[in-house]
């Protein structure tokens, strides 16, 4: 057991810090990847911190007129509802999402993968996500600058599991309540620098409806921020100096990761003296 403990280390190390990662928060149930036009993933940068278990947060490079599609993949056995959020709206209502159980979702068959290209416009249509200043963003549209620049995912498993219930689609037996929106912004350096999502050309994406109902609470959740390259490098994510933070973002905050160190070691006292 233990030769074998040491081997699978060193086959984590040798795959990277993602995979490092992905081992000790227990995502690897749920595959999230973004994909761009031409069928490649986007440049990753995981966080390396001592965050929650369940929780995975992560860099992408993104280019400005890029369309993109997020690809997610169930590794379980059993069906698995994902809400969906890009730019803090989620991708089927286009509502303000919180992440919650009660909001549209998607539903993924056991080891079903789906591409998801843009946000839900009908039953039989999407329109495309693609890279733009935040200005030009559907969230931004709304006033909503609270969550830009974020794509999140969080993972339902199914409260109960009956026999047969069909396969996948989307989820909707709670209902469609009204946006809430967010004061609108009014830093227009903001909104020309920070990378948003558009709503982009209208496409054929077939889907149905069918029933799931949510555990309460995600088993897992995904949060991938996507910038500009100059932004990445401001920010010392890519190897370039470092400038000016951007404002605070609800589904994004660095300061969260950081907790409090260990009180440095002290010597053994002997009776007489420290040593």
């Amino acid at each position: 057991m233990k030769k074998w403990q040491a081997w699978l280390t060193a086959v984590l190390a040798a795959l990277g810090p993602a995979a490092v990662w992905a081992e000790r928060s227990g995502v690897g149930d749920v595959e999230i990847e973004v994909i761009g036009d031409r069928g490649r993933s986007l440049s990753e940068y995981p966080l390396e911190s001592e965050d929650r278990p369940g929780i995975y947060k992560a860099y992408l490079e993104a280019k400005r007129g890029q369309n993109y599609s997020i690809q997610i993949r169930n590794r379980t056995n059993q069906r698995v509802g994902v809400v969906v959020a890009v730019d803090g709206r989620n991708i089927i209502s286009g509502a303000r999402s919180e992440l919650r159980s009660d909001e549209r979702m998607y539903v993924l068959g056991p080891y079903q993968q789906e591409t998801y290209e843009g946000w839900r416009t009908g039953k039989n249509r999407v329109n495309r996500f693609y890279f733009t200043d935040a200005g030009d963003s559907y969230s931004g549209a709304w006033g909503d600058y609270s969550a830009m620049g974020v794509i999140a995912v969080a993972a339902f498993r199914e409260a109960y599991q009956p026999w047969d219930r069909g396969g996948s689609g989307y989820n909707n037996q709670r209902g469609l309540r009204p946006p809430a929106e967010a004061a609108p912004s009014t830093a227009e350096s903001y909104r020309k620098s920070e990378s948003g999502t558009g709503y982009g050309e209208s496409e054929w994406s077939p889907s149905r409806r069918v029933e799931f109902d949510p555990e309460r609470r995600p088993f897992v959740q995904y949060f991938l921020k996507y910038a500009w390259r100059d932004t990445l490098c401001r920010q010392g994510v890519i190897d370039c100096d470092s400038g000016r933070r951007p404002p605070r973002n609800r589904f994004w905050d660095d300061d969260s990761d950081r907790f409090a160190p260990p009180p440095p070691r002290r010597e053994r006292y002997d009776g007489e003296d420290w040593r």
